[in-house]
């Protein structure tokens, strides 16, 4: 058997076959929500979206044809030319790129955009599993673990100056890769006390009551526990500091933009103005309750056709799968992108190669976080951020960095067996 025949065995034709799946899918909910029964176009007509997501598509194909014929070699030694490059482009973005909606995130180049912060989340986790295969490298020590927040804080300083909140949240999703390369859960546990204390100030019509309810936490604490006195001053500064921290959100929250300040405010209250800030998420989850169990058919979405829902080819694509495939259909494609990243966990537990492994979970953390927030955002349980679908918005920028993130993944499995002999 030629080596050749021996590398298209070893390719994970499950992982490619689901990205297959979820691709066709997207693209045919794409051209469902621009739709129009009264000028109707075909689903290749490239003055529509549809039509340029089949370009995207056709050139997302090519993009695999290179990474899969390439060294594999290639992906580790240009990992950290790769990283700076992107963060020059970064860097320039918001001094030459297209303003839209008040962010310069993009580069027009004649009818197609790009967006740097996209493709710079391959370049960051390329860059992350490069620095941290070495064996010296141990998350257990503080200073190993500056540098890898180094790696990641550089381009969120970056998009934060176009400015992309969205797009610079994401990277937070390398904690997961973080979480199992041995990063202490002690910092988890903060980080996710610190989220639930923010929502609680938020939501509470009133700080007293989570005053109240954490000082009972702390006084259990202090009595179940043993009646030093330098414990009873730590235990008690906690409490002092998370009531000072609960009664400054309300004032941090004031001076964030107005449009942010807004889609916190719809998160805790929806109703408060359903015909102006809280349009969006209100007719989102209208366009998917209304689909009910089956759907209403393809391209028979009442809310689709009529525009009800902002954006929705692109952010909320979601709500037309919901309201023309409805429960079963919604079901259908969470299963399968669960699946995918399930299968995604198992392939990245069988690197024995550590760059590989950690690579594995960085492409697992970023489709996660996406995949999680996305749909969070269109049924209403997270603020509206502009985060894509992975392989179903619309966009070459999130098709192609997507399909690059994946397909380098499983570029690198297909050569396991290679990258195991450099390290035996």
């Amino acid at each position: 058997m030629r080596q050749d025949d021996l590398y298209i065995n070893k390719i994970d034709w499950i992982s490619i076959s689901i990205y297959a799946v979820l691709v066709i899918i997207g693209w045919i909910n794409i051209y469902a929500a621009v739709y129009d029964d009264q000028s109707i176009k075909s689903i290749f007509d490239f003055s529509i979206n549809s039509g340029k997501q089949l370009v995207w598509i056709g050139t997302a194909i090519l993009l695999i044809t290179v990474i899969m014929v390439a060294d594999y070699r290639l992906f580790e030694n240009l990992a950290l030319p790769l990283y700076i490059i992107f963060l020059v482009f970064l860097l320039i973005t918001p001094f030459f790129g297209k303003e839209i909606n008040g962010q310069r995130a993009w580069f027009e180049i004649g009818s197609f955009r790009l967006q740097p912060a996209e493709f710079a989340k391959f370049a960051t986790a390329l860059a992350l599993a490069k620095y941290m295969e070495r064996s010296t490298f141990d998350l257990g020590q503080f200073k190993y673990q500056l540098q890898a927040l180094a790696i990641i804080a550089l381009p969120v300083a970056f998009i934060m100056l176009q400015p992309d909140t969205g797009t610079a949240m994401v990277y937070s999703a390398f904690f997961v890769m973080l979480y199992r390369e041995g990063m202490p859960q002690g910092y988890y546990i903060f980080g996710l006390s610190f989220v639930a204390i923010t929502l609680l100030s938020l939501g509470l019509e009133n700080n007293i009551y989570l005053a109240i309810g954490v000082g009972v936490i702390i006084l259990i604490i202090i009595l179940l526990g043993k009646k030093k006195i330098g414990r009873i001053v730590s235990l008690l500064g906690i409490w002092i500091l998370i009531v000072g921290y609960s009664y400054s959100i309300d004032y941090v929250v004031s001076k964030l933009p107005e449009h942010q300040q807004n889609r916190i405010m719809v998160l805790f209250n929806p109703n408060i103005d359903p015909l102006g800030v809280g349009w969006n998420v209100t007719q989102s989850k209208i366009a998917i309750g209304s689909g009910g169990f089956f759907g209403k058919g393809y391209l028979e979405g009442t809310q689709t056709k009529f525009d009800f829902v902002p954006e929705q080819h692109t952010d909320f694509i979601f709500c037309t799968l919901g309201e023309e495939f409805g429960w079963a259909g919604s079901l259908v494609v969470i299963l399968l992108f669960c699946a995918l990243l399930l299968r995604l966990v198992m392939l990245a537990e069988r690197q024995k190669n550590r760059f590989s492994r950690i690579y594995g979970y960085c492409v697992i953390s970023i489709l996660l976080f996406h995949f999680m927030i996305n749909i969070a955002m269109t049924i209403g349980l997270f603020p509206v951020v502009g985060i894509p679908l992975p392989f179903f918005s619309y966009g070459g920028s999130s098709l192609w960095s997507f399909t690059i993130l994946l397909f380098i993944f499983i570029k690198l499995d297909s050569h396991r067996i290679q990258l195991l002999s450099r390290i035996g």
